[in-house]
């Protein structure tokens, strides 16, 4: 167990894929969750899979407004904001081609999503951790950043930067007793990944030191930890979780 019990947990992209694994992970260490997604459909079905203990809400994360209203409501229904996870992405939609083909408002919208929207959505959910003096943050970058993969320059960006933010954010607000950290996973197998390839559940395996494919389950893991009590003296820090693959 990981003390999650009546904590008030925030997922974004919480309609499908990891952002729905760790709601329903979540759900089940006992904490309360508020599903956010653009995809209002889709976050009120995982929401509805929890029940009770769940709410949905649709939020941009990249809109100051619908960051701020997304924090409200959950202040409203649940009183607290103990834990963010920032999952919200642009991913499977992505096109991969070299950085000399990308239009500007290509790279403007994955920036936009991958990267403003982790500062929007900490932004808004900050005042409320500082005034309980506690939070734990999480934010969802890749193991792409270190591999540098090529022809996706704007999403490894985007991801890099989310380590970049992660790491300085950790040293703004570590006097309000709030962790700031990061998980960088690998090729995980959801729907957006198996939809980008054939034999997806074989990509990158020989190249790691666990040689399976990874499942959100790998990922969820993880966060459970950075969002526990035994990470209390854990921040700033980025883990990856990819079977071994950065340093064979």
């Amino acid at each position: 167990m990981m003390n999650l019990k009546n904590k008030v947990v925030i997922i974004t992209g919480a309609a499908g894929g990891l952002g729905k694994a760790f709601a329903l992970a979540f759900a089940k260490e006992g904490a309360k969750i508020a599903a956010c997604d653009k995809n209002f459909n889709g976050a009120t079905e995982t929401a509805n899979e929890i029940g009770e203990n769940a709410i949905a809400i649709e939020v941009d994360v990249a809109n100051e407004t619908s960051t701020q209203a997304m924090a409200s409501k959950v202040i409203e229904q649940f009183g607290k904001i103990d834990i963010l996870i920032n999952n919200a992405a642009i991913y499977a939609t992505i096109q991969r081609k070299p950085f000399y083909e990308i239009s500007e408002s290509e790279w403007d919208l994955v920036m936009n999503v991958n990267l403003k929207g982790v500062w929007m959505v900490s932004k808004a959910v900050f005042p409320y951790m500082k005034a309980a003096n506690f939070g734990k943050i999480i934010n969802i970058s890749s193991a792409t950043v270190m591999s540098g993969s090529p022809q996706w320059s704007h999403y490894v960006a985007s991801k890099g930067g989310v380590i970049g933010f992660t790491r300085s954010m950790a040293k703004e607000i570590g006097d309000f007793n709030i962790n700031v950290n990061a998980i960088a996973p690998g090729f995980t197998l959801t729907d957006a990944s198996l939809s980008l390839m054939e034999n997806a559940q074989k990509y990158g395996v020989d190249r790691g030191a666990i040689k399976r494919p990874s499942s959100a389950d790998d990922i969820v893991g993880t966060a459970l930890y950075l969002a526990s009590s035994a990470s209390d003296f854990v921040t700033g820090q980025t883990i990856i979780v990819d079977g071994g693959k950065q340093f064979i």
